[in-house]
């Protein structure tokens, strides 16, 4: 029976350690880290999202700014306030949610941002120094898996076969650089691959994230593996679930995380943990830190 990981409960650990980092800022009365969001459009699951990293900067004390553009905004408006961002040195995190609306380029927009203030870790010079190793922003919800992996003993990773299922730029590939970065043999699977579950039933660790509801059941999973579950979905019945079968799969492997309360939580948690990095480096850069 495998041991469940609730990131939820890792999760408040995080931020109480954030926040008590922050109270001794506003002791020192010394400039409070701010985060800055632009969403283009109205589309309610982004709103909310939106909404639940404003709730967790008020509750660790990170200032927080929010830009709200039409969603008929033109492409040149939107780099334009993402340059202003850039200009104000009482930001330290930019992040532009997505997706953005069918007339902006996303890959342009995303460019755009300062390196040194990118806490979503998706512009091209901090995914360029992920994939050479070297010191960047990570993508919230691959750190995230991570720092779940560290808390469960598996911060080295020599020896182990390491399988991710999904290649998006998110998710799939950044997890892949990060579990090679701790020295596992990694694969990635996607769409395409035949015979899947040729490779699943090897991996000691599987990370899941495809965005199909249930679709990883034990048939897949090689006993005693750590299954790290990213996907969220709904099922038939409009129930939140993840992608992998958590009833088929509990009996067998040896980690597991659940989807709600899992991998979820840790990812706006480490938005914040990012942000506070940034404005470290900012403040040092600066003399002031």
């Amino acid at each position: 029976m495998a041991n469940i990981v609730y990131g939820n409960e890792l999760a408040v650990q995080i931020k109480a350690d954030i926040k008590k980092r922050i109270d001794q800022m506003k002791q020192q009365q010394r400039r409070l880290p701010k985060l800055s969001v632009i969403i283009a459009g109205e589309d309610p699951s982004a709103l909310s999202y939106i909404k639940s990293k404003e709730k967790a900067c008020e509750e660790v004390g990170i200032l927080n700014g929010l830009i709200t553009l039409p969603q008929d905004v033109e492409e040149a408006a939107l780099i334009d306030a993402i340059k202003q961002l850039n200009a104000d040195d009482s930001v330290d995190g930019i992040l532009v949610q997505l997706p953005l609306p069918k007339q902006i380029h996303e890959e342009k927009v995303l460019a755009c941002i300062d390196p040194s203030k990118d806490v979503d870790g998706f512009q091209p010079v901090n995914l360029g120094k992920l994939l050479l190793q070297q010191k960047s922003f990570q993508p919230c919800t691959a750190k995230s898996v991570m720092r779940i992996l560290k808390e469960i003993g598996m911060e080295d990773l020599s020896g182990k076969h390491a399988v991710v299922i999904g290649r998006s730029n998110i998710v799939g590939k950044p997890v892949a650089q990060l579990l090679l970065k701790q020295h596992a043999t990694v694969t990635i699977c996607h769409s395409k691959t035949a015979d899947l579950k040729k490779f699943t039933k090897q991996a000691d660790l599987l990370v899941v994230a495809i965005g199909r509801a249930r679709m990883i059941d034990a048939s897949y999973v090689k006993a005693g593996a750590v299954v790290i579950d990213v996907g969220v979905n709904r099922d038939e019945n409009g129930k939140l679930c993840g992608d992998v079968d958590f009833a088929s799969v509990e009996p067998l492997a040896s980690y597991l995380t659940p989807v709600p309360k899992g991998v979820g939580p840790m990812t706006s948690v480490m938005l914040l943990e990012n942000t506070l990095e940034a404005y470290e480096e900012r403040e040092k850069m600066y003399g002031r830190l």
